[in-house]
């Protein structure tokens, strides 16, 4: 594997760089921030270890700057922080993975032999289709400047549409996806949240986004003006 490990604590870049050269890998420091997004965006790599405590920009916000262009190589999240909430953080700007120090190292490998095997698929930050914009770390949404408002089932429903443009939905799917098992599939809440979700999301920007297909179910468009 080509790896970039980016640490700006020295003995711990240098230990890390060893080993994995050891181990038969091709390995690049940064150590910082900055210098993290700038050789992620110019270079290949099949596995990032992005630190969290770095100078210049931290790892949340190198990580998230790395989706931002495009650069959708896995990025295993290298810390001595230990608590859920940095855990979700990581995750949520665009991490795949999450290892606490102190860490083995034969798990690190195992590690970043399954991110390599995930493959560089694009994981963005944010939902967009056409000018709907939908962040599922801060929960919020927009249509072009204007941000939205939307409960919390609301907000779950358009996610399952977001995240599957253009596929038709049937219901059971829908209330698969975004409601738990005490809704029968003859429910009609689907339909009474599609209703919901249109007053706010199009009618209000003369869109019509969300679409009823007869007899199939529902689906969002990505030509909707």
């Amino acid at each position: 594997m080509r790896l970039l490990i980016v640490e700006d604590e020295v003995k711990m870049a240098a230990l890390l760089r060893r080993g994995l050269i050891e181990d038969g890998h091709l390995v690049e420091i940064a150590g910082d921030g900055e210098t993290a997004v700038a050789m992620a965006r110019a270079s290949e790599y099949d596995a990032i270890v992005l630190d969290v405590a770095l100078p210049r920009l931290d790892g949340f916000s190198a990580c998230r700057r790395i989706r931002e262009s495009g650069v959708w190589t896995g990025v295993l999240m290298l810390t001595a922080r230990d608590s859920v909430l940095d855990r979700v953080s990581g995750l949520d700007c665009g991490a795949d993975d999450y290892l606490v120090k102190p860490f083995s190292f034969s798990e690190l490998l195992a590690r970043l032999r399954a991110l390599t095997r995930r493959g560089g698929q694009p994981r963005p930050t944010q939902l967009v289709v056409d000018d709907l914009v939908l962040d599922p770390a801060s929960r919020r949404v927009w249509r072009g400047e204007t941000e939205i408002r939307l409960s919390t089932k609301e907000f779950t429903l358009l996610e399952t549409l977001m995240r599957r443009p253009g596929m038709v939905l049937d219901r059971s799917q829908l209330l698969e996806y975004a409601w738990d098992y005490g809704y029968e599939n003859r429910s009609n809440v689907v339909d009474v949240y599609i209703r919901y979700l249109r007053r706010k999301i199009d009618l209000p920007f003369q869109r019509s986004s969300i679409e009823t297909v007869r007899g199939a179910g529902y689906r969002l468009r990505s030509d909707a003006r």
